[in-house]
């Protein structure tokens, strides 16, 4: 198994704008994983822990009481959310998806809701389950603020470095109200769908650039499905987060338990001319060999924290598209280029790269038949 530690920066460094350039250019910038993590967030393990705890009951609530949580109007983009994703052709039931805006139950304006009803939805919250939401609340809002002060970092170094850098993330992100929360639910794996040492290659989650701005994350949690028990990450050299490399391999990456980690996007890529670069990512399932027989499930809870979709992003005017589209190339995601024309909004950019990875999806389902296997020695 290949792994690598990821770049760690101190919370207070980010509240006080300390000069943190050179961690964050080796974090995020050509040659990089794409992540960086933030320790010393305040009550961080209580505020991400007290969410995560919940999601084993939230996905076991009755039918009929996730029935309630689902919003088909927002494209599933508020509440719950399973089996309504597609994998190629085939519905996505890997995984339960809880969606949260944790700024405001009722973001944005009536138009915007009626123009971008997956951007901006009203919140659905589970009567079930009445301390989620403002546990939701406190973690979001947390993960905002720290998104917020590394948009300020990133303003700083750009404006050093790029020529027409104008993009003023500090405040936009600091500022937005788009902003969503995922609370995760990955189900067991079919032990059918695998030999006992072998787990699909990305089974939980799929190779995938993130599109928008900075995505928090959380920590992982495990859990036996069956109990709701937390329990060690059974394969802890192959379970969770896996990230492409500058070369084109895949490596494993563990968050701390005690940081939030932070990925950079598509949109930042192309603002900062190439400078910073999104990485493709993917989640791993639990190899059946490593449970004893156990049916365990993970948890986690990212953060997204984007422009209104309205927002118009360009590259700076010192840079040029072939630089852009040069850095973070990789055959496990449809190519930038082809989802990324200069001038589009954030809104058109994420439709057009939802349908081009739909499409993506379909043909490499087609064309990797049997399914790839991934092994963790």
């Amino acid at each position: 198994m290949t792994e690598r530690a990821v770049v760690v920066l101190e919370y207070a460094d980010l509240v006080n704008r300390a000069d943190v350039a050179e961690k964050l250019l080796e974090a995020w910038g050509p040659g990089s994983l794409g992540i960086v993590a933030v320790r010393g967030v305040p009550r961080w393990e209580e505020l991400y822990s007290s969410v995560l705890k919940l999601s084993h009951r939230l996905a076991h609530l009755p039918d009929a009481s996730l029935k309630e949580l689902e919003h088909e109007a927002s494209m599933f983009n508020a509440g719950w959310s399973h089996g309504k994703e597609k994998l190629g052709d085939k519905p996505d039931l890997a995984k339960g998806s809880f969606y949260f805006n944790p700024l405001s139950d009722s973001p944005g304006t009536e138009e915007d809701r009626e123009k971008f009803p997956w951007a901006l939805p009203k919140n659905l919250w589970p009567k079930d389950i009445p301390d989620l939401a403002p546990k939701c609340k406190d973690l979001g809002r947390s993960m905002q603020e720290v998104i917020g002060h590394l948009g300020h970092q990133v303003d700083r170094i750009m404006a050093g470095r790029v020529k027409g850098y104008n993009a003023e993330l500090g405040k936009t992100l600091s500022n937005t109200e788009k902003c969503k929360g995922r609370l995760l639910y990955y189900f067991p794996p079919k032990e059918a769908q695998q030999p006992a040492t072998a787990v699909s290659e990305d089974g939980w989650i799929g190779w995938h650039n993130d599109s928008g701005f900075m995505t928090g994350l959380t920590p992982d949690l495990y859990v036996d499905d069956d109990t709701g028990s937390i329990v060690e990450n059974p394969d802890p050299n192959g379970a969770g987060l896996w990230v492409v490399d500058r070369e084109g391999g895949a490596v494993h990456v563990r968050i701390p338990k005690d940081c939030m980690a932070v990925q950079v996007g598509e949109c930042v890529q192309i603002v900062t001319g190439g400078e910073l670069v999104a990485t493709p990512h993917c989640v791993r399932g639990c190899r059946p060999s490593t449970t004893g027989g156990r049916k365990i499930a993970r948890v986690s809870c990212p953060c997204f924290v984007d422009t209104h979709p309205a927002f118009e992003f360009r590259m700076p005017d010192g840079a040029s598209r072939a630089e852009v589209l040069a850095r973070g190339l990789s055959e496990k995601v449809p190519p930038l280029g082809e989802r990324w024309e200069e001038g589009q909004t954030f809104g058109d950019f994420l439709g057009a790269s939802f349908r081009r990875y739909y499409d993506w999806s379909i043909s490499k389902s087609d064309t990797e038949k049997p399914q790839k296997r991934a092994r963790s020695e």
